[in-house]
């Protein structure tokens, strides 16, 4: 991490835990926001004006927060508005890099960067934290606008309406309080349980966190066994995004690696037919890259020390099944 914009020491996977071994996440810290006119955000953020061209998207396919991104940019069409750039699957030893990795866009062209750090030293001289992607970049004042990507896809959705025409879809104003319910649900439970499953420190922390995991799994085959097609109807929602980023990363890392092992989702008939209807959207399957997933996730060291990729699973929601892994090898 970053210690008063300086790199302190080699990348670990471990953030913080509590007393009893349960993993604690690291709160975003860049929060200005994008809308129409440069008015104030929704909750009185301070906001800069759509433009075309000025504002740059870093992201890895591995990492779910930054796939809830893409999926966004290309469902409120911002593919012309909102350049992008994919950094490597692999963690080095200075957090995520630039590089040739199959699928990645290779070197950075906004600042000249090898590493996502150097852009968070840019963005702010003294920060000090991790240098997590996504990062939504401003190319006019050379800083980080934001890099919380629950922020981020509301900003999709609602800030460039003048330029795109796409009216605001995620959060519909009829169903603002169900979809709140289900994104807290789906952060505490899924979103984050995976990582409080594979990241715990304690046997009590684990167990928690696996058991937690399971029961809103449950819940959800139970909701989506009536028929619809996605979580609030036949509309997505900004909680079918949370939700597929988690799933499709499931059989391919978290039974495994993160030890979510009691089921797989394709065990599971009305959640892996969700998935497969997800994933044959193209701003679903567009911004999936499951070598990405596998490769990145199996490169963690202190998971996974030999560093081997599996060739499974099958995943039923792939036309080609399984991805054969491409071998890179974290340094950390």
């Amino acid at each position: 991490m970053l210690v008063d914009g300086k790199w302190s020491a080699d990348w670990h996977p471990y953030q913080k835990n509590d007393d009893k071994g349960r993993f604690v996440r690291q709160t975003s810290s860049f929060r200005s926001w994008i809308t129409p006119d440069g008015a104030v955000g929704p909750e009185g953020q301070i906001a800069h004006k759509a433009v075309a061209g000025r504002y740059h998207l870093f992201v890895n396919y591995i990492c779910p927060w930054a796939g809830r991104t893409l999926i966004a940019r290309k469902l409120k069409k911002l593919e012309d508005i909102i350049s992008v750039s994919v950094l490597e699957p692999v963690m080095t030893r200075q957090g995520w890099s630039f590089g040739d990795f199959p699928g990645s866009t290779g070197a950075d062209t906004e600042i000249g960067a090898k590493y996502m750090h150097e852009l968070y030293s840019m963005a702010d001289p003294g920060y000090s934290g991790r240098a997590s992607v996504p990062v939504l970049w401003d190319r006019a004042r050379q800083t980080i606008v934001n890099n919380e990507s629950a922020d981020i896809i509301r900003i999709f959705d609602t800030g460039f309406e003048n330029l795109t025409g796409e009216k605001p879809t995620l959060t519909p104003a009829g169903k603002k309080s169900e979809i709140q319910a289900l994104n807290e649900l789906l952060y505490d439970t899924l979103n984050n349980g995976v990582y409080r499953a594979g990241f715990a420190r304690s046997q009590v922390a684990y167990e928690e966190a696996v058991k937690t995991i399971f029961a809103t799994l449950d819940m959800l085959e139970t909701q989506l066994s009536d028929g619809r097609a996605y979580l609030t109807g036949e509309d997505i929602v900004e909680s079918d995004i949370r939700l597929f980023v988690t799933l499709v990363r499931f059989d391919a890392a978290y039974v495994d690696l993160f030890k979510c092992n009691l089921k797989a989702i394709r065990e599971y008939p009305a959640l892996s037919a969700y998935l497969e209807r997800l994933y044959n959207q193209p701003a679903f399957g567009d911004s999936t890259r499951i070598d990405h997933i596998k490769a990145g996730y199996y490169s963690i060291e202190a998971l996974n020390p030999a560093g081997l990729v599996p060739l499974g699973p099958t995943l039923p929601f792939l036309d080609e099944g399984s991805v054969e892994p491409t071998t890179h090898r974290s340094a950390a």
